[in-house]
């Protein structure tokens, strides 16, 4: 095919004029070109300049304003990613919390006297030993009996310490021998221990079962603490070996707990509470649980229009050991929550009465990238236990209770089963009270893993609770109070009521404010664009077209020609390792004919004058320039040239 009469001019002038050099223009070249034309004015001073003082100014000043540029840039980035918190209050009729009442002893004492027998009578035999403590007519109202014999091989291994002297010299409550003790120390109540007396430093002792040198010691500065400690270790193993339907039967019932309920005004009773049996807290009770897809509201605040409860506490047939308090614990929570009245329970006092106001506050936090927080706990790899919605403390015990089996091959007794997985008890698991102490440990110094792994809802509900206690009942309606809360009682007591076995509750909202917190961002894009545009046209007169030209000249045009002149060198270094090869060096004046591309002329483009004013031209052809004349040709040949004489001139002589 005919080559465009364009196309055969390009062609024959890089044929005949080769270029040498590099193919484009150096980094110098190409940075005074981009300050003689870029709108940016600082830089274009830089170059016209006349004097170096002025021109050293001129660097001065514009590196100045680009360095002002990047420090405001990078701040906008910063606060664009901040938000703000806006504050929105709203009067309208709010739904009631669930409301979860547990008795603080989660066992009847009379039921569970079989279960607790070898256990208790282990503990007054320490209190007899350490303290010379004995029942005479303490109030405790039964005698220890024999029992079933649950735990004796147990408290063998896993006896009350006393401490003689700081050199771990111990007696053995349970051989009643001294011996020395090896292992790591852990103070458990406090990092410091009553150095003044000795003897009233008390313990127990936890080995490895498969590693008896491993060993820990746990002692304790106060012997209440570390009786009810190891007791509770030792009460742990024994209800992990009960059946949970035996154990829902040990408790309390609805009956048994409520005496009478009101709310709204409106009198309630048993079918409105949802009973749940909590591990350590035994069967508790949540009114309002939305079990039936029903969820009570209140349309006025004030304490006449909440819940208002009194519960029989039967401090009688309360385990001495266990708990030291008397009373009842609540939780107000959302219907989709998981009471952890463990950890967060408010504690109800008998012959009081307690109200409690409530002010209801919604937040919702923005999550990636503003917040480290999850929407619905999906995206954390821990499995939710608990089958309620995701909260950070639902990550945390479950977490736990994984490690907890994948260490010590059981669960621990206080948190929900995984599947496949059993409570551990001292017979089918020997070694668990070592391991689970030795993980809660690491928990607890943030080594296990969970604290990193776990994060914050990004919504949730909260009720900011108000508590006042006033004396109940009062000593002139005490009398026919207690008759007639005896009398709807009937037949069940068979007793007359004390006040210290009863607690009055009133759980209300104090006003139906509806709280809602948010998290908005601080900046959207659009701002986030006009505040660049505002700092580069502040300090460089600066405008979108010229930052994609600063990309273009610095990044894109500077990287192509140090690649350029890296490949030159590179095919350069090529071809003469090839001629010395073949034994035949390559003359230079064919090094600098061969291969060059001439920037001035490309391809889709015509040669132009201008063009070629630009092409250099090779070194070993002369400089092109005027010929000199040809002198010859002005010689006269003779008067043959001219033969005859023009009329004008026949009268030139002079005169």
């Amino acid at each position: 095919a005919a080559m465009a009469p364009g196309r055969k001019i390009t062609a024959k002038i890089k044929k005949t004029l080769p270029v040498t050099g590099p193919q484009a223009p150096t980094l110098s070249e190409l940075m005074r070109w981009y300050c003689l034309n870029t709108n940016t004015h600082g830089c274009r001073r830089i170059v016209v300049s006349r004097g170096r003082l002025r021109r050293f100014i001129w660097i001065l000043l514009t590196l100045s304003a680009v360095g002002l540029i990047l420090w405001q840039c990078a701040e906008l980035l910063l606060n664009y990613y901040s938000a703000s918190v806006s504050v929105t209050v709203q009067f309208q009729k709010l739904s009631f919390p669930a409301v979860t009442i547990c008795n603080i002893n989660p066992y009847k004492y009379s039921a569970m006297k079989d279960y607790l027998s070898e256990l208790d009578r282990e503990t007054k035999n320490a209190l007899e030993t350490f303290y010379g403590f004995s029942e005479g007519k303490s109030k405790v109202r039964r005698s220890v009996g024999d029992g079933n014999g649950t735990g004796s091989e147990l408290f063998q291994h896993i006896p009350l310490l006393k401490f003689e002297d700081f050199s771990r010299t111990v007696t053995d409550l349970h051989s009643g021998q001294k011996r020395k003790i090896e292992g790591k120390v852990f103070h458990k109540d406090s990092s410091i221990v009553n150095s003044g007396d000795s003897n009233d430093i008390i313990g127990f002792q936890l080995c490895d079962a498969n590693n008896s040198s491993e060993c820990a010691l746990y002692t304790f500065s106060s012997g209440v603490n570390a009786i009810q400690e190891w007791y509770k270790l030792h009460y742990m193993n024994i209800m992990a070996q009960i059946p949970l339907e035996t154990k829902e039967k040990l408790s309390y019932s609805a009956d048994d707990l409520i005496l009478t309920c009101f709310f709204d005004g409106l009198s309630c009773d048993k079918r409105h509470f949802t009973r749940f049996h909590h591990p350590l807290h035994g069967n508790c009770y949540t009114f309002n649980s939305g079990d039936n897809e029903s969820v009570l509201s209140t349309s006025t605040g004030g304490s006449e229009y909440g819940l208002h409860v009194v519960l029989y506490i039967d401090e009688a047939d309360y385990n001495p050991f266990l708990v030291t308090s008397t009373g009842a614990k609540i939780i107000v929570h959302d219907q989709n929550e998981y009471p952890f009245i463990e950890d967060i329970g408010t504690e109800i006092e008998t012959a009081a009465a307690t109200s409690i106001g409530m002010h209801f506050t919604r937040s919702r936090k923005l999550s990636k990238p503003y917040s480290d927080c999850t929407e619905t706990g999906a995206d954390i790899p821990v499995e939710n236990l608990y089958n309620k919605s995701y909260s950070l403390q639902i990550c945390l015990h479950s977490c736990f209770q994984k490690a907890m089996v994948e260490s010590c091959g059981c669960a621990q007794y206080a948190q929900p089963l995984p599947a496949g997985a059993e409570y551990c008890n001292y017979k089918k698991n020997p070694n668990w009270m070592y391991c689970y102490y030795r993980l809660h440990e690491r928990f607890v110094k943030e080594q296990l893993g969970c604290q990193q792994i776990c994060k914050d809802a990004c919504s949730f509900k909260e009720w900011a609770l108000t508590t006042s206690i006033a004396q109940w009942p009062s000593a002139v309606s005490e009398d026919w109070m207690l008759r007639v809360l005896s009398w709807d009682k009937g037949q069940k007591l068979n007793k007359k009521l004390n006040k210290t076995d009863l607690a009055n509750l009133m759980v209300f909202y104090k006003d139906l404010n509806e709280r809602f917190i948010s998290e908005n961002p601080a900046n959207t894009l659009v701002i986030l664009l006009s505040n660049f545009g505002g700092q580069l046209g502040l300090w460089m007169s600066c405008s979108v077209v010229c930052v994609i030209e600063i990309v273009e000249v610095f990044f894109i045009d500077s990287l192509s020609i140090v690649l350029r002149r890296r490949w030159q060198k590179a095919k350069k270094w090529w071809n003469g390792r090839k001629s010395k090869q073949g034994g035949k060096p390559c003359p230079e004046g064919e090094l600098e004919r061969q291969g060059h591309e001439n920037p001035a002329c490309v391809d889709e483009d015509l040669p132009t004058f201008n063009t070629a004013l630009r092409l250099p031209l090779p070194h070993e052809s002369p400089l092109p320039r005027t010929p000199p004349p040809n002198y010859s040709t002005l010689r006269l040949e003779g008067s043959a040239a001219f033969t005859e004489q023009l009329p004008d001139t026949l009268d030139a002589g002079p005169r």
